[in-house]
């Protein structure tokens, strides 16, 4: 059931603030049996202390059992349920650069990739370039591919070894299948549609298909970057803004443009951040910048799921410590009500996505008793919160800051 029209008849505007703390990729796995995860590794004494004056628990961000990507771990936190609200990572890309994206378009996310003579995977993110390489590298692709079969191909870059292509021309469906085997020693996979009959999926296809051989030709000279892996092909989506929902005024504060996208979608004005992601202070500047203009605020932070990504435990459980001791600023700024959770797990065992819940942190008024004493997988089991699926996470927010009213008689 699509709880959005039943919130949007219960909000109510109030002055209370609202912070929503995304680390990404947050939750993790023993390196070994009855070891510690990587976020009870990490030496977090203010995440510990405010963890034994708030309520925790765990929480599923999209679905028992489903590894969810980045779009539908945050909709599902932002109280859209993804499986209602679909949308692919091409087009949050696309809206998070602020690509010309229209109606009518297909945004496709590409990573960057380095295939061996045999045009087998070796590194899908091609060592995960800087990105003034990427610029240089797109700037290689825009000068010798602009258009195949009629349908006009522009490349942008996103950051590191990620980068958006925009298909424009008529005919084109988006309900195709990815070219990016989402593993290494076997060959990009082909685009095809979901439905054989789907005339204009099966262009799209034909197109994605085209384009990954013309960038093999166009890049066979160098030596890292030397192929493509798409996924994620979305058409532009329309959903109702935060402001509509739950009469809030909402601001996001991130660096990577996918998650400026997912923000820009439900509404949300996208805060300018100074610096880069390994340097988050300019993060917390933004948010005190504008601390007064806004009532919900979505704090985005990367690092804790590229680490995992990368396979490396002990970064990524300094990432955590590097977010515990920006900690105290966010705590000085009083919001009314503070979340810290995770869109999903990234454990650095799997080197990937998980299906494992997230742990929770709920600092707020009128809490219970909660035994939980730091802000682990294991503590968060032992909460007041219960077990929760990420859908349920917003109007809990909600209630706390007194933002919804009654419901029924």
């Amino acid at each position: 059931m699509d709880m959005l029209p039943v919130i949007a008849e219960l909000s109510q505007k109030t002055p209370s603030k609202i912070l929503l703390v995304v680390l990404d990729g947050v939750g993790g796995l023993p390196q070994q049996h009855g070891g510690p995860t990587e976020l009870a590794a990490a030496h977090t004494p203010n995440l510990d202390a405010l963890a034994k004056q708030s309520a925790l628990g765990l929480l599923t961000p999209v679905y028992p059992g489903l590894a969810p990507g980045s779009g539908p771990g945050h909709l599902s936190l932002f109280g859209y349920d993804p499986f209602q609200y679909l949308v692919g990572r091409g087009a949050l890309s696309a809206i998070g650069i602020g690509a010309d994206f229209q109606d009518g378009d297909v945004g496709v996310r590409g990573n960057f990739a380095t295939l061996d003579a045999q045009g087998l995977v070796v590194d899908r993110r091609a060592g995960r370039p800087s990105d003034a390489e990427n610029v240089r590298v797109v700037s290689k692709l825009k000068a010798a591919i602009s258009e195949i079969e009629g349908v006009r191909v522009s490349f942008y870059t996103e950051s590191e070894h990620r980068f958006v292509v925009i298909l424009r021309g008529a005919g084109l469906g988006e309900k195709v299948s990815d070219t990016d085997p989402q593993k290494t020693g076997v060959a990009p996979l082909p685009s095809h549609p979901h439905n054989a009959a789907d005339a204009a999926s099966a262009k799209t296809a034909r197109v994605l298909n085209a384009l990954t051989a013309r960038i093999r030709e166009v890049l066979h000279d160098e030596p890292q970057i030397n192929g493509a892996l798409f996924r994620g092909i979305s058409e532009k989506p329309r959903f109702p803004s935060m402001a509509e929902v739950y009469k809030v005024r909402a601001a996001c504060v991130a660096s990577y443009p996918m998650y400026k996208g997912v923000a820009s979608l439900v509404g949300m004005d996208v805060l300018p951040v100074e610096g880069v992601e390994d340097a988050p202070q300019g993060k917390v500047k933004a948010l005190q910048a504008h601390w007064e203009q806004y009532d919900f605020f979505y704090l985005h932070f990367k690092k804790t799921d590229s680490t995992g990504e990368d396979g490396n435990f002990q970064e990524k459980a300094h990432k955590v410590e590097l977010f515990d001791q920006l900690l105290p600023e966010l705590l000085a700024l009083k919001p009314d009500v503070l979340a810290i959770t995770g869109d999903h797990s990234t454990p650095s065992v799997l080197k990937a996505h998980s299906w494992h819940p997230v742990p929770l942190l709920l600092h707020a008024p009128f809490l219970r008793n909660d035994p939980a004493q730091r802000f682990t997988e294991d503590e968060a089991s032992k909460g007041s919160l219960g077990h929760l699926r990420g859908v349920e996470l917003m109007p809990l927010l909600l209630a706390h800051a007194g933002k919804l009213q009654k419901y029924g008689a």
